[in-house]
């Protein structure tokens, strides 16, 4: 017995000690993005890897064709992302008229042979005690810079001066703001922290299915002052978590409002009996799945306002989303039917 209570403690002690270590490495990535950026995203391979939903995904994702380079770049350093890429995080800023990205990334990296390689192919430059490589990006005239800040860390750019994000001291009121919704996020393996510039919310509104949008969601959309995407495999299905935060409840309960209208009109343009008729049956069903799962929410959280979308994705939507989107009614005019606020379970077929 005295053996079985000894295995339990080394088994809980290794457990915590290598969750401390994970969330870490989580924390020290992303409080090296800048904080002056336009959005921050954060991907963590090994939890995803594991993830059977995760595999359904890829064997759905259409397979990339074979790159030559990235072949040569795979035989020359030994370092394979689907396999050695641990957890990366990133952040993209405006410069101009352009956007630059810059990257922390944690990975079993063959230091000798990656540094070989960029010697062979690029150039190097020490700056500060640093070796900087810099090589070129394929298939544009720009070139990326790396450098190696641990055996198993590397930070890299798209920008021409690497050493600048390097020494660049975040400003503390806005490193605590990201600090913030970092911590929110804490739980997925896979996240996106937008902050809000002109512009934005109509962009993300243009991906919305060509029936359903509309003028007001992207005015809605770009009075946010945050937007945040995570997503969690849960199993064989992926949990996707989308927030919208601003000061102004009157701009998160028209929003509400609207996605909750735009749900039920979905809902009634599926069970539209054209529709019916034009549609697969198991397509509809899975588009009909979709929107079932569909929670929207209002949050408080004092000094700001929140619009919360919880939805459910699951292999059968997957299998949809192979076909068309389907046609659906126009998005609800300017002034939404008012909608009960709070958790949204409605239209169920």
């Amino acid at each position: 017995m005295l053996a079985g209570v000894l295995l339990s403690a080394a088994v809980f002690l290794g457990y915590q000690r290598w969750g401390a270590t994970k969330s870490a490495s989580r924390g020290e990535l992303l409080s090296q993005l800048p904080s002056d950026a336009n959005a921050a995203i954060f991907l963590d391979f090994e939890e995803l890897r594991r993830a059977p939903f995760m595999a359904r995904l890829f064997e759905w994702a259409p397979k990339p064709e074979s790159d030559a380079d990235y072949s040569q770049f795979l035989k020359g350093t030994g370092f394979d992302y689907e396999r050695d890429l641990h957890r990366v995080a990133f952040a993209t800023r405006k410069k101009g008229q352009d956007s630059e990205i810059f990257a922390i990334a944690d990975g079993m990296f063959n230091r000798a042979k990656i540094s070989a390689y960029a010697s062979r192919f690029g150039s190097v430059a020490k700056n500060g005690g640093h070796d900087i490589y810099s090589v070129p990006a394929t298939g544009t005239a720009k070139q990326i810079s790396f450098v190696f800040l641990k055996n198993d860390r590397i930070a890299l750019t798209s920008d021409t001066d690497l050493s600048a994000f390097l020494s660049a001291g975040n400003r503390k009121e806005e490193a605590a703001e990201w600090r913030v919704r970092f911590e929110r996020l804490a739980g997925s393996p896979a996240f996106a922290v937008i902050r809000q510039d002109a512009g934005a919310g109509a962009a993300l509104a243009a991906q919305v299915p060509g029936g359903l949008r509309s003028p007001q969601l992207s005015t809605l959309l770009d009075q946010l002052q945050w937007i945040t995407l995570a997503a969690k495999p849960d199993n064989t299905l992926l949990r996707v978590v989308a927030e919208g935060e601003c000061a102004t409840e009157a701009t998160v309960r028209q929003l509400a409002d609207l996605l909750n209208g735009v749900v039920i009109l979905a809902q009634a343009g599926l069970n539209d009996p054209k529709t019916r008729q034009q549609l697969d049956p198991a397509t509809r069903e899975a588009y009909l799945e979709l929107l079932k799962s569909a929670d929207i929410s209002k949050l408080d959280r004092g000094g700001t306002k929140s619009v919360r979308l919880v939805l459910e994705i699951t292999p059968k939507f997957l299998a949809a989303a192979r076909t068309a989107t389907p046609s659906l009614p126009d998005a609800p005019p300017s002034k939404p039917t008012q909608q009960r606020s709070g958790t949204h379970k409605k239209g169920r077929t």
